[in-house]
């Protein structure tokens, strides 16, 4: 391969000319060149070629550029080709260049993640940030970014199959970053498209699937075997971590595994990363850097800091930049005495005889049975009618019942019976609950759209009996309450949680079960939520909380939990220290930190255990503070090393963007309202300069170009495409476009006008490919010194992976008959008044040839100053390779001698074979990091030039 083959290089393959947009090592040794045509038979095609099969790949000399004077007005067909090179090419540097001006209210804190991931040699980070603080925009900040430095072509995201949707809109409608859909409906629609045998993975760059999907799918996990992406991300992937109850053979967590091979970048999203276990938290690293660790049961935060692998943030943590944009949430404790009905199933269940293998089971067991039933009915009755009828079926099935046993039965049917005489009228939470959402203060009335309710449950029997009387009793009709659990269809998910974000559906009131307390976005028309019954595990309500409690609230979010009192002593001091957890929410709430941090399990399950335990115990409400949570600190309980790891550790604050270089154009509408004068085939666009707005019927390449890359819920084949520029105007359309109540009508209908658009960087490619082969426009102009001419040029200076670690903008300066000197970029172009309207043209003929006779030795000029950067930028990336490798080689010694420490104790024959297995995955994961180190920091020795553009004084 020719060494001067660099993203943005233009060669001729077979007889047409193309623009290099990546390379990537191939399997044969060689390159993959994926390049855009710019020929005519090519325009608006993509291909990818490899250098080893190529006979003739010409690459074309800066040298030979041909000039040619640009006739048009104000020079502008020159401005149009420097501002679309300006564009396109970003060098893959630290600095946040276009992430920050996506549709998004602007949080500094927000770009933490991007400029971590932008510093590391290979982008792997776990953005693990507290609930409701707006992780899928920052990993959508980072994607943007690597997207730009040519490192983002192809993305596959992973997620809950109820937040696909959500996902996609939000990536696609603020960020123009197309993911195609793959939930049970969209891959019935890809078979009918793509054509047979096809790899979906392969035939769309951009995708989003469930991991549900990939679990349930065999043909699909295969079609992942087969493919490689640019960027992976895992969402909520708390869930493919290694538990301690599953070793590390859950599918999930091997799909993880495998996912993780796929690709140079993985972002790893989740509030709640570990569960209080070390291994666990080891296998999500292990995920992200299998270099970084050597014992997953033993290692500190010195061992993550030299990889800088996460970022754990919470509310209070970057208050001081997210100033306004998390209103205070009010809670209340709504509770209410228990009826005489209610006091009576209460004793019942103290009664209760349970049994364990055919004989009464006492103690901690039989307590424990209480408390699980105990917890259906603080739910509802129907959750602890379920529960019974569930019990008695179970003791009567199979063998004849011990007395034992018929006793229990007799105690649950006569708890049945008790169940049954609480009706709706007698049913104290249930009345508390009306009363406060009938209250005329609360000033709601379930017929404003704008003020919408969730209510959370973790039973489905307590939903479903909430869905059959809250209709009626609050007199709101039955298409306004819908149930949201588990059991719905990835589609049907969908379908609700788009509806509830609706401005002009019907559906009012929300009904949870906690599969809808992570992630999804409950908080356009709702900031109301109520806690039915209550979870024994902080870090649920802090889920639950976040649904409307998060990132874009724009009202205060009011929370209420409901509770229930009781004159029993021992049902009464259960119920207080459930309502310990209820204070300590709230102060939570107030200030948000880490939940877990509460009962230091960092799991759902071990926190609910310890209330249970607590609860047979018979622990008072005093005694379960004192002890279960005031009393369990991370220096006294050995297995919480959290604190250790999280809490000491002070985030830097984000550093200030980048200044935008020079640019030719005001702004991206300017510069598209010029450029797409320039496609004689577009014609019939329309443009509007208040809103900033271009409205576009795409001709025939660009609409082939779209149906490769857009979702088909975008995808518009005939009607004409809207853009803006204004970030308002989308924002409008964004929130418009949750308000409709049309199927399908629900993505907005104005699109964001920004260089990541696919229908931008199409009038970048058309612009690039209309200067024609191998030219360079001449301008003229009057603020130059007599005699004196430039040469703008651009020289980058790619790794070995072909990606541009440095691009340098030059302008090549003569005064007169004097040598040619390099000035800056941006200095030159504002002194010579090159900008839109900056220059009239003339049009005098130049004398061209005398321009085109200096080119060579501009270019050598040009060159040589690259190749001065080349050995300065060299020798200062050999220290870091140099100290890279060093680390490598202490990890895998670390690593190997922690597998020698786990031999130890085995018999020898079964030690060399595991020693030999691990030993070869060891060599593998350092030899393959280890290239990868050299190959992204190490450049290439022949820089690549390209003469932009030359610059004259008139005569």
């Amino acid at each position: 391969m020719q060494r001067a083959l660099a993203p943005g290089a233009r060669v001729t393959i077979r007889d047409e000319d193309w623009v290099i947009r990546r390379l990537d090592l191939s399997d044969d040794g060689g390159y993959a060149l994926t390049c855009d045509g710019l020929s005519e038979l090519v325009r608006g095609t993509s291909a990818i070629f490899l250098d080893r099969l190529e006979d003739d790949i010409q690459v074309h000399d800066p040298a030979q550029t041909e000039l040619f004077q640009d006739l048009s007005d104000y020079f502008t067909d020159s401005l149009l080709y420097l501002e679309s090179q300006r564009l396109r090419t970003v060098a893959n540097d630290q600095q946040i260049h276009r992430a920050h001006q996506a549709v998004m209210k602007a949080a500094d804190y927000q770009r933490l993640p991007a400029e971590k991931g932008l510093k590391q040699a290979r982008t792997r980070l776990l953005i693990a940030d507290g609930v409701g603080l707006g992780k899928t925009l920052e990993a959508a900040m980072l994607a943007t970014e690597l997207d730009i430095r040519g490192r983002g072509r192809r993305i596959l995201v992973v997620t809950q199959k109820s937040m696909l949707t959500q996902f996609q809109k939000e990536w696609w409608s603020r960020f123009t970053i197309p993911l195609v859909r793959l939930d049970s409906a969209g891959i019935q629609r890809i078979r009918n498209t793509i054509p047979s045998g096809h790899n979906p993975f392969n035939y769309y760059d951009k995708t989003i699937i469930s991991m549900d999907t990939l679990k349930g799918n065999n043909e699909y996990r295969d079609y992942l075997n087969k493919s490689r992406w640019d960027i992976i991300v895992i969402d909520e992937c708390h869930n493919v971590a290694v538990r301690k109850s599953d070793s590390g053979s859950s599918l999930r967590a091997r799909l993880a595994k495998n996912l993780a091979t796929k690709s140079d970048t993985l972002i790893l999203l989740s509030a709640t990363p570990h569960d209080g276990s070390a291994n666990s938290f080891a296998s999500l690293i292990w995920l992200l850097d299998p270099t970084a660790i050597s014992d997953p049961d033993d290692y500190s935060r010195a061992d993550l800091d030299r990889k800088d692998l996460f970022v754990r943030r919470f509310k209070k943590d970057i208050k001081g930049q997210a100033e306004g944009q998390f209103p205070e949430p009010v809670t209340r404790r709504l509770s209410a005495r228990a009826t005489p009905q209610e006091e009576a199933a209460f004793q019942a269940v103290l009664e209760i005889p349970f049994t364990q293998k055919g004989a009464r089971a006492g103690g901690r067991q039989g307590e424990l049975q209480r408390v699980g039933l105990q917890k259906a009915l603080f739910s509802s009755p129907a959750a602890a009618s379920s529960y019974a009828r569930n019990r008695i079926d179970k003791l009567r099935r199979g063998l004849a019942p011990s007395a034992a046993e018929t006793a229990e039965i007799d105690a649950f049917e006569d708890f049945a019976r008790q169940l049954e005489a609480i009706t709706p009228e007698r049913f104290s939470k249930y009345q508390r609950l009306l009363a406060a959402l009938r209250d005329p203060k609360a000033q709601w009335t379930g017929q404003d759209s704008n003020d919408r309710l969730v209510i959370f449950s973790e039973r489905i029997e307590t939903l479903k009996w909430l869905m059959a009387r809250l209709p009626g009793d609050l007199r709101l009709k039955q298409d306004a309450f819908t149930i949201l659990d588990g059991s719905l269809s990835d589609i049907d998910q969908q379908e609700i949680v788009e509806r509830f974000g609706q401005e002009h559906d019907p559906l009012r009131v929300l009904l949870c079960s906690d599969v809808a307390s992570e992630g999804l976005n409950l908080h356009y028309f709702c900031h109301r939520l109520v806690h039915f019954d209550l979870p024994w595990s902080p870090m649920v309500f802090q889920q639950r909380n976040g649904r409307v409690d998060r990132f874009g609230q724009a009202r205060t979010p009011c929370i209420d939990y409901l509770l229930t009192e009781s004159r029993i002593e021992t049902v009464k001091g259960d119920l207080r220290v459930i309502e310990v957890l209820v204070r300590k929410d709230e102060q939570i709430s107030r200030n948000i930190g880490d939940p877990a941090s509460l009962l230091h399990k960092h799991s759902i399950e071990e926190e609910e255990r310890v209330v249970a335990e607590a609860l047979a115990s018979g622990m008072s409400a005093e005694q379960f503070e004192r002890e279960c949570i005031d009393g369990v600190t991370a220096d006294d309980d050995e297995d919480d090393w959290e604190a250790a790891l999280f809490g000491a550790v002070q985030e830097p604050s984000p550093v200030p963007v980048q200044v935008e270089p020079h640019r030719f154009f005001t702004d991206v509408y300017a510069f598209a309202k010029q450029a797409i004068s320039r496609i004689p085939e577009a014609e019939g666009y329309r443009i509007d300069d208040q809103a900033r707005l271009l409205r576009l019927t795409p001709p025939a390449d660009l609409r082939r170009r779209l149906r490769r890359q857009l979702p088909a819920e975008v995808l518009r084949e005939t009607d004409e495409y809207v853009l803006s520029a204004q970030v308002g105007l989308v924002e409008e359309s964004i929130q418009r476009a949750r308000e409709q109540d049309r199927q399908g009508a629900e993505w907005p209908d104005i699109q964001y006008l920004w260089p990541q658009h696919p229908i931008c960087q199409w009038l970048i490619d058309r612009v690039i490919g209309n200067v024609g082969r191998r030219r360079a426009p001449v301008i003229t102009s009057t603020k130059l010194a007599p005699g004196e001419c430039a040469f703008l040029m651009l020289g980058l200076i790619p790794n070995r992976k072909g990606q541009p670690l440095i691009a340098e903008w030059k302008a090549v300066v003569r005064q007169g008959k004097a040598g040619y000197t390099v000035e800056d970029f941006d200095a030159f172009c504002a002194r010579a008044g090159i900008r839109e309207r900056g220059l009239p043209n003339a049009k005098r003929p130049l004398d061209l040839a005398a321009l085109q006779q200096a080119l060579g030795e501009a270019v050598a000029t040009m060159q040589r100053f690259v190749e001065d950067q080349v050995a300065a930028f060299s020798a200062a990336r050999a220290e870091e390779v140099k100290h890279k490798l060093a680390e490598l080689d202490e990890l895998r010694g670390a690593q190997e001698r922690q597998l020698e420490l786990r031999l130890e104790h085995l018999l020898d024959t079964v030690k060399e074979s595991r020693r030999a297995r691990r030993l070869k995955d060891i060599e593998d994961v350092f030899t393959e990091y280890g290239q990868w180190v050299k190959d992204s920091l190490e450049v290439e020795p022949v820089p690549f030039v390209q003469v932009l553009a030359g610059v004259m004084a008139p005569r």
